[in-house]
């Protein structure tokens, strides 16, 4: 905090001057305030970084006022800082790959994209929602495993949808991310492709990913365990 740095600068320049004769610095700001810039040494990686932030919190900002957490001057905020940043919400590469994969499939889908530009994708079907599909299948890709492999087995999913369905009352019986993953490590206990793709969980960090739907807590709580930046799409404002 720099108001606190100014308050305590005199009584540590005293300290200095008593302890070594002379103080290393010659005000508040020298302290280390300004010395951020020396840090940066790619200004367009670095600029390409905050104009994804900028779009990451556009989506934030929406999904908050479709929640009706926040009012709706704070989007029209967000919508003024991306014109002067000159940045669109297509300028953010998952969320066109998961659009253009949704306009494809009609359902909604999901992309992930790693620090080399390869971008994953995942779409919703009667097993898994577009987040759990894009997480396996980024998975597959990881640990070098046939994309139409089927790491859980189909009627594996059959008992933890009737749990789901049946005893815990959801509608949706698609399998969350969490229940993916723990199904996903069972059958690791017996197949060594399948704990080869679990090993790959730590490659997803710092990974940026978009789905085309709204994401429930619990993926929105697994997404953020796993450090995968993501942006989604609740209903319309």
């Amino acid at each position: 905090n720099y108001n606190r740095d100014v308050e305590i600068y005199p009584v540590l320049r005293q300290m200095f001057c008593e302890i070594y004769g002379s103080s290393p610095y010659a005000s508040p700001t020298d302290m280390g305030v300004n010395m951020a810039g020396f840090c940066i040494d790619d200004e367009d990686t670095v600029s390409e970084a905050a104009r994804q932030e900028i779009i990451r919190r556009y989506f934030s900002t929406r999904n908050r006022v479709i929640a009706k957490l926040c009012d709706p001057q704070e989007l029209q905020k967000q919508e003024m800082v991306m014109k002067q940043a000159g940045v669109t919400i297509g300028d953010r590469p998952v969320f066109s790959r998961a659009r253009a994969l949704q306009d494809e499939t009609g359902d909604f889908a999901a992309a992930l994209e790693f620090e080399d530009g390869t971008i994953i994708t995942g779409k919703n079907s009667e097993l898994m929602g577009p987040a759990s599909a894009m997480i396996m299948n980024a998975l597959k890709y990881k640990a070098g495993i046939d994309p139409s492999r089927h790491l859980i087995d189909p009627e594996n999913f059959a008992p933890i949808q009737r749990l789901k369905v049946n005893y815990f009352g959801n509608q949706n019986p698609r399998l969350h991310t969490n229940e993916m993953l723990i199904a996903l490590s069972m059958t690791a206990r017996s197949d060594p492709e399948a704990r080869r793709a679990l090993e790959q969980l730590p490659a997803l960090a710092g990974t940026q990913s978009h789905i085309t739907s709204a994401l429930s807590e619990v993926d929105q709580s697994v997404l953020s365990s796993l450090k995968i930046q993501t942006t989604f799409e609740a209903d319309k404002v």
